[in-house]
């Protein structure tokens, strides 16, 4: 069998409950006055929400407790501590700076250096590979996100690729183009939220537009052949997350979901969790749902496995080394 890869894994999306409430109670926060359960039955989402940005309106919980470079720290070292306890070979975490420093007006090199330390903590205490992608927070606006990338650059060897998350409607690709092509020049890889809260002319965006190499979520690429098509040519890699699909309401009806209509086009689709601190669920829980769902066979569950492999931002000497290591 082939290792797990979380490859869209959002670090600022899976902060532990017993966490949040450790430091708002030593901080003296609000959310201080929950027990854990009533502050897992307010973080976690149990059916759906109405939209992505109900959705997630669920992780500013979890960021408002960030006070200090220190909270950052941990969360980061944590994220890299649950990977390694569900069994992950390797993951990519990725956060917007700008997101996780704004509650408590953080400087978002404080929040970058914390984070790229606890992860670096992680991954020498737990023997996991982990690398970190930066999100740029398109709901703040164009002017914030190339502030946030020039903070992102300015670490540009701690990062494997930079992100575009947010409104997806209200801010769409050509607004970045200009952040994009540094991003490029600084040699990152690019993976871009697209086709999920808006359709298939946003993925076509993301890739003319960013360059993206990886969609993140990318539902709406069912809508056009053409797209499903040149995905597969070009070997550009949708990262699906099932639960958060329906979460959201990208997806609303969990088996038609285009899973394996993207496998059997030939497009490197993998599986992956998303926001796993408000979604409550572990990759594991994802290829269950995919299995029970789709009656997936081996063959396809170890092919899921495989795109993730080949789609990861590593090296080819890296990806042999994960393979080795089954």
């Amino acid at each position: 069998m082939l290792p797990l890869l979380d490859l869209h894994r959002h670090l600022d999306g899976n902060i532990r409950p017993s966490t949040i409430l450790d430091i708002a109670s030593k901080k003296g926060l609000p959310l201080a006055r929950h027990s854990l359960q009533t502050l897992q039955d307010l973080i976690f989402i149990k059916d759906k929400t109405s939209d992505l940005l109900a959705f997630l309106q669920k992780l500013d919980y979890g960021v408002s407790i960030l006070t200090s470079a220190e909270d950052c720290y941990r969360v980061a070292y944590e994220n890299v501590e649950d990977a390694y306890n569900e069994g992950l070979a390797y993951v990519e975490l990725r956060f917007s700076p700008y997101y996780m420093a704004i509650s408590h007006q953080l400087a978002m090199h404080e929040v970058i250096d914390a984070v790229i330390s606890g992860v670096a903590a992680g991954e020498r205490d737990f023997s996991i590979k982990a690398n970190l992608i930066g999100i740029l927070s398109r709901s703040f606006g164009a002017t914030n996100c190339m502030n946030e990338l020039e903070a992102i650059l300015s670490r540009k060897n701690n990062f494997v690729a930079v992100d575009l998350a947010g409104d997806e409607k209200a801010f769409p690709a050509k607004l970045f183009a200009s952040h994009f092509e540094r991003v490029r020049d600084a040699g990152l890889a690019a993976t871009v939220h697209a086709g999920e809260a808006d359709g298939a002319q946003s993925i076509w965006d993301a890739i003319k537009y960013l360059g993206a190499s990886r969609i993140g979520h990318g539902v709406a690429a069912i809508d056009d052949d053409a797209l499903m098509g040149y995905l597969a040519e070009h070997k550009i890699g949708i990262e699906a997350c099932l639960t958060s699909n329906y979460q959201t309401g990208a997806w609303s009806d969990l088996p038609s979901h285009p899973l394996r209509t993207f496998l059997a086009k030939g497009i490197p689709v993998s599986l992956h969790t998303d926001d796993p601190g408000v979604s409550n669920i572990t990759l594991r829980d994802e290829f269950k749902l995919a299995q029970s769902l789709f009656n997936l066979s081996c063959a396809e569950v170890e092919q899921l496995k495989l795109n993730a492999i080949e789609q990861a931002f590593l090296s080819d000497g890296d990806k042999q080394d994960l393979l080795k290591g089954v």
